[in-house]
């Protein structure tokens, strides 16, 4: 009962978060330079202001701010987030047919970040000081140097261009019409290089948090109390180490989740991945407000659920951790 209440009132807390961010996105968009009327006024070969003011007349752009935005509150209530300017279609239906490709690259790029990054801090650690430490420091080091279109590119040229391993653009190979487990391993090559580009960053950020707190909890009295009462080594580090050096390590995840969305948008114009993050690329540069403004509440929600899967993970992760009112 005190974790379901726990839950209910991060999810009220939630809720205030993402109104006031729907109520922020929505400011920031209007104020933003450049006319969407204006812009498909011209698209359409019209330049005369009659044109030009019956389109804002049909998208409600004509009204005071304060009316459009209870417009969109009172649209968004009922999870209908408008009209596309530029697809010409509803915005929901556009950001349903982008968001499984995100969501695929997003989380397959978070879960190697993750194991990898855990498992070479851990490593480093266990062999501080070592050769082992060092080639997985500096290689965590230029990983984290490293900046996500860049690595992209060259991983374009060599494996796609020289190698001819992997396929340079895309989710799936256009025409191949593949089922089964055809398609699978269709798709999954043409994520690899993706799903690396967007987590060796990542990664390398994983490898130096959890090296630096699995150090430190090494040299706690409990860990010394457990080597001097003949517990295996394996054991100790199981149980005392790395729930303890994982506690850093889930903070870092919650904070991760926005970034990585960030990060995905580099990396999916990069690779021409049909995503939402290009998405927002193609919608910013053509002014198209309802879908911008889908496009942040969709990630600012899958921001929000990641920060609340972490507060519960500190229980799971060391029980001794009460969970706050």
């Amino acid at each position: 009962m005190e974790k379901l209440s726990f839950f209910l009132r991060r999810c009220g807390k939630a809720a205030i978060v993402m109104l006031f961010v729907v109520v922020i996105n929505f400011l920031l968009i209007r104020m933003a330079p450049g006319d969407p009327a204006t812009i498909l006024a011209g698209e359409a070969g019209a330049v005369d202001a009659g044109f030009v003011e019956r389109v804002r007349k049909d998208y409600g752009l004509d009204k005071p701010l304060p009316v459009q935005l209870g417009t969109y509150m009172s649209q968004l209530a009922q999870l209908d987030f408008g009209h596309s300017y530029r697809e010409n279609r509803p915005v929901k239906d556009i950001i349903f047919e982008r968001l499984p490709a995100t969501l695929l690259l997003t989380l397959s790029a978070f879960a190697f970040s993750v194991i990898c990054g855990v498992g070479l801090g851990l490593a480093a650690a266990r062999r501080a000081g070592s050769w082992v430490d060092t080639v997985i420091t500096t290689g965590s080091l230029i990983f984290f140097a490293m900046p996500l279109f860049w690595f992209g590119l060259v991983a374009i040229v060599v494996f796609s261009l020289k190698l001819g391993w992997l396929p340079p653009y895309g989710i799936e190979t256009v025409g191949a019409e593949l089922t089964g487990m055809q398609a699978f391993l269709d798709v999954g090559s043409h994520l690899l290089l993706p799903a690396l580009s967007l987590g060796l960053f990542y990664m390398a950020l994983y490898t130096r948090v959890t090296r630096a707190s699995a150090i430190e909890v090494m040299d706690q009295d409990f860990v010394k109390t457990a080597y001097a009462k003949g517990v295996p080594a394996s054991r100790v580090w199981r149980k005392h180490i790395l729930r303890n050096a994982l506690l850093p390590v889930i903070t870092f995840m919650s904070l991760q989740a926005g970034y990585i969305l960030g990060g995905s948008v580099l990396v999916e114009t990069v690779f021409a991945w049909p995503g939402v993050g290009r998405l927002a690329f193609d919608a910013l540069f053509q002014r198209d407000y309802n879908l911008l403004l889908a496009i942040f509440f969709v990630s600012s929600l899958m921001v929000v659920i990641f920060n609340l899967l972490a507060d519960l993970l500190y229980s799971v992760a060391d029980p001794r951790i009460e969970l706050q009112k």
